[in-house]
This record gives C-alpha cells, structure tokens and sequence, in this order.
C-alpha cells in the first residue's frame, strides 16, 4: 500500500499543474476525511514517494519489500546511504522476523504442550497439586500429606468456634487470646486464612485443581489424603456460611440481604 500511494504521488508530483503543492493537497484531504488515520501528513506522504523513488529501478528488491513491515522501512532508509546497505538490512530484518516468528510458534506450541500435559495428569491423578500441603497437614517421606495433629486440633477449634456463633473477626481475636499462632508464625490470624479453611475440600479428602484460571477447567482428586474432619461436619459449615451471608439467591437475581449476621446477638439483625 505504501509502495503503491507512493508511486502515485510521485507521478502527480513530476506533472507541472501539481508539482509539490499536490503533496500537501493530499495530506490536507486524509486528515480532513481519516482524521483517525497516523503517518499520512504531508512528512508521512514524502517518505513514502522517497520509498517508492528508491526502490523502483531495483530488480533484486521487490521480493524484500513485500515481506517488512513500514516501520522497519523506515528505519532502514533513515539509517543507510547505499543501496547495497539497505539490501543487507532488509534481509538481515527479514531474518529477525523469521526467527521470531519460528520462535513464537515454537514457544506456544511448547505451551499448548505443556497445558495438554498438565490436563492429563489432572483428570488421572498424578498431578502433584494434588498433593501441595496446607495447614493441618505434612508430607511424608513418599511426598504425600498426612495429618498434622497439633495443627489439625487448631483447624477443628476454628470449625467449633465458627459453629459457636463466632464470626470470622471473632475466631480471629480468639485465637490471639489463645496465643495461637498463624500459619506463618505470626500473632494475629489472616481472615482470608480462616476464610480459605472454612472452604477448602481438602480437609475432607477432595483435593481441587483449577486448569486454565477462570475460564479453565475444574478436577477433582477423592481420597487422595486422610480427612481431618467429616464431610457432614463441613457441609454443617457451609450451610451456616449461607445463613450468614449478606446475599440472598433467588430463582431470578442475586441481592443483599435486608439484615446483617453480627455474632453479638447470635444470628441475623
């Protein structure tokens, strides 16, 4: 294209009745009909006749041309003086583009790989997410999780207290009366930590892996781990997370409950 706009202001430009005024006349008409369009001003239009002017009586360059990007004609007619310089950096650039090119097909081949592998070994349970430790839990000499007892009394504390009426601010201050450590050795207890425990199956032996983040694909390992506590105990849990919430599901729209749960009265307000 810019080849061809080129090659045609540097026609008009040779004709008398034109002359250089007929550079600026087109300028002045694509910014008034393209206003949105960049490099064809009157600087943009001139480099493209100096472009279509260098090359035309080149035979070797034609097939070189076709194949580069504006931008990289641009520098190379900015940078060399000779013909025989912008040959060599045209195919040195066209080299370069090859290359990466090559290398980014290789790259998300490589991924789309890597991605078939990781699904694989998800669906049949070899995956070792499956496997990755969390409070409660160690790893035994063979790499799989086994119960950590003095942490796995705290985590059935947390359900107690939580079953107890407690909010999730309240099992916080708690366990720091408690002198009860976090998970990362300090005083007081992330809420999003107590959160994610009150939610995660894998304390009832079903270890979930998320392939592909949001818009990905969900599996599920069973059994994989002894349990800490009982499934009946954990769906308990989850029902009271529901009462607790401040939004309501309906069979036609999501919305917030009129009233709020506050642990001080026990129950909604």
């Amino acid at each position: 294209m810019y080849r061809d706009i080129g090659e045609y202001i540097s026609k008009q430009s040779e004709k008398a009745e034109y002359g250089d005024s007929f550079v600026q006349k087109l300028a002045d008409s694509f910014a008034a009909n393209y206003p949105d369009l960049k490099g064809f001003n009157r600087r943009g239009l001139y480099r493209m006749r100096q472009f279509c002017e260098l090359y035309k009586d080149n035979e070797k360059v034609p097939p070189l041309v076709t194949q580069l990007s504006w931008t990289n004609h641009l520098k190379i007619m900015s940078a060399c003086k000779s013909m025989e310089e912008r040959i060599f950096y045209m195919n040195s650039s066209l080299l370069i583009s090859t290359i990466e090119a090559c290398t980014q097909a290789e790259n998300e081949t490589r991924s789309d790989n890597i991605k078939w592998d990781i699904k694989q070994r998800a669906s049949n349970g070899s995956l070792g997410f499956y496997r990755r430790k969390c409070y409660g839990y160690d790893k035994d000499e063979n790499g799989d999780l086994v119960i950590n007892k003095e942490q796995a009394e705290i985590f059935k504390l947390i359900f107690d207290l939580y079953l107890g009426g407690k909010s999730i601010l309240g099992i916080v201050k708690e366990l720091k009366e408690r002198s009860i450590k976090s998970p990362t050795g300090k005083e007081n207890w992330p809420k999003r930590s107590i959160e994610e425990m009150l939610r995660n199956e894998k304390y009832i032996v079903v270890s979930v892996v998320n392939v592909g983040g949001e818009e990905g694909q969900i599996y599920k390992l069973n059994n994989s781990h002894p349990a800490i506590i009982s499934k009946e105990m954990f769906d308990v849990v989850q029902e009271e997370k529901l009462k607790r919430s401040n939004v309501e599901l309906t069979d036609v729209v999501m919305k917030r409950k009129s009233n709020k749960y506050s642990s001080k009265h026990g129950g909604n307000r």
